[in-house]
């Protein structure tokens, strides 16, 4: 049988076709098939992953049930059980915390816009150049070592309990206010030094060319060297609210009922510890999601830094 030339042609190219796995829709496919070698490390990559989250789970069984039998069986078990652990004080204190903590959500809530400004205008006041500023440096520097160095409980006592006993006219008297100024005083002055840690970590060379561009001094803090500051400092920033968040417990000390002074009154009506136990859950419960952020937040940054992504 003779065949032609155009036929060959032809044929020549459903072969070629064939070989290199085009689809039957006329879709080209490159043909790639991986190799027996990459499929096996492939499997055993998969199965050590198998095997690593198996032996991750048996030896979080045995741990929790090694931890619970020496828990259950130690001496003087039964009576903290009563004591700390106590199921009726913990159904009666639950819903009483949780109306407590509202007052606990709304301080942190206000208190951290007003440590975020106040701590912001005290960075910018310590940064500012030249020696007509002076004097402002040395009070914002003044600010800021006294109020770190004062313990928050001590600024509360002082704020909460002892500013009432002036008894000023139109100086307000609600704990819930005072504690509220107390928080805001003291950690505006650990926010001040994280933005300042911001503000001088910007190369000088930025802030020259802003200048450069036309941009004043003002100009080139504000649209330059601030928002890369606060970019760089948020994982402390986070760090320092969620603090903050926990320590707005403490403005029961003046008898604002959050929820630690929820969980106070019932222990002293019942000498029943378990409404402390309640509170403590719930504050850590509202502070691992911050945390957890918090964690995501850095390890973004840390992942664009080493990818030379900007800051």
């Amino acid at each position: 049988m003779t065949v032609t030339k155009g036929e060959s042609a032809r044929e020549g190219a459903d072969d070629k076709g064939d070989v290199s796995g085009g689809t039957s829709d006329g879709v080209p496919d490159d043909g790639y098939a991986p190799s027996e070698r990459r499929l096996a490390r492939e499997r055993y990559r998969r199965a050590r992953a198998r095997r690593a989250t198996a032996v991750a789970a048996l030896s979080t069984i045995v741990t929790a049930a090694l931890l619970y039998l020496v828990v259950v069986n130690a001496p003087g078990w039964p009576r903290t059980k009563e004591t700390f652990f106590s199921a009726h004080y913990a159904r009666e204190a639950l819903p009483k915390v949780l109306e407590g903590l509202w007052l606990n959500v709304r301080l942190l809530l206000i208190c951290g816009v007003a440590v975020l400004v106040l701590g912001m205008v005290i960075a910018v006041a310590r940064t500012l150049r030249g020696p007509v500023f002076f004097p402002l440096r040395v009070l914002a520097a003044a600010y800021t070592d006294f109020f770190r160095g004062l313990p928050l409980i001590i600024n509360l006592m002082i704020v909460v309990l002892g500013v009432p006993a002036l008894r000023l006219q139109g100086v307000t008297v609600d704990p819930v206010l005072l504690g509220g100024t107390a928080l805001t005083l003291t950690y505006s002055a650990y926010v001040a030094e994280v933005f300042r840690a911001g503000i001088e970590s910007i190369h000088p060379s930025q802030r020259a060319a802003a200048r450069s561009l036309g941009l004043t001094n003002r100009q080139a803090l504000r649209h330059v060297v601030l928002p890369q500051a606060v970019r760089r400092q948020v994982p402390p920033l986070l760090n320092d609210l969620v603090s903050l968040q926990k320590d707005t417990g403490l403005v029961s000390i003046g008898g604002a009922v959050d929820a630690v002074r929820a969980a106070d009154i019932i222990v002293g009506r019942s000498l029943n510890y378990t409404p402390y136990i309640v509170a403590g859950l719930v504050f850590v419960a509202l502070t691992i999601p911050m945390t957890r952020f918090t964690d995501w937040v850095t390890a973004r940054m840390d992942r664009r830094r080493a990818q030379g992504g900007s800051l």
